[in-house]
């Protein structure tokens, strides 16, 4: 779990995670370890993060580092991946044990369905938005989680330290036929999108990722994605 003055939300996400590690129907032993990369929060995050019971490692701000340093300090065989601004919908355990004993070796990830914690409709249209953005592209970012075998991370070779859109690199280098959807809900912070707006935040983030295809340096494009 990549953190960055988290501390409004990271609890709860670590909360979340809880049913895999002493959840109802055998999920114990799920999650075996809960690591947060914090990249240099200043609001008591990793203070947060160990009293959840996590591990906190340090590491230089930006998600794809970030992301790549909890995946080396992991030791489980099935590694998941969560923004500490997103909660993990009841159920996601059940649903991750099935597909792990589905694909034993590894050979797809998963990733879940893109939620907002906004009960208002431009929330719901943003979503279906995200999900035909998933059907058509096979391009989950990475506020819906991220659960790969470490056999299939490392040969997709793992995050790499970008700015931005570390989730779109990786997503595209797992291949769409490796890639599955889960019936989980993955709950994120609707913040960014009530500060910015549900129709300027978004032109933005489709303006931001048609530059990356077009080849633009992450680092460029980090300077409009704010």
């Amino acid at each position: 779990m990549p953190a960055l003055d988290a501390a409004p939300t990271i609890t709860r996400a670590l909360a979340a995670l809880g049913e895999g590690a002493n959840g109802p129907d055998g999920l114990e032993g799920l999650v075996r370890e809960r690591i947060v990369v914090d990249g240099g929060s200043t609001d008591g995050t990793a203070a947060l993060a160990r009293a959840a019971g996590a591990r906190v490692v340090p590491a230089p701000r930006g998600r794809g580092i970030q992301l790549a340093t909890g995946a080396t300090a992991a030791t489980g065989e099935w590694l998941l991946f969560v923004h500490a601004d997103t909660v993990l919908d009841p159920g996601w355990g059940r649903a991750a044990a099935a597909f792990m004993a589905s694909h034993p070796t590894g050979g797809r990830a998963a990733y879940f369905r893109f939620t907002l914690d906004d009960p208002r409709p431009a929330a719901r249209r943003l979503e279906r938005l995200v999900a035909t953005r998933c059907r058509l592209l096979a391009l989950p970012y990475g506020d819906q989680g991220l659960l790969i075998h470490r056999t299939l991370y490392d040969a997709a070779g793992g995050f790499r330290p970008l700015p931005l859109f570390e989730d779109v690199d990786i997503a595209r280098r797992i291949t769409r036929g490796r890639l599955a959807a889960l019936d989980v809900a993955a709950v994120t912070s609707a913040d960014r999108y009530l500060r910015s707006g549900y129709l300027l935040r978004p032109a933005r983030n489709l303006c931001c990722l048609g530059l990356y295809f077009l080849g633009v340096p992450p680092r460029l494009i980090e300077r409009i994605y704010g």
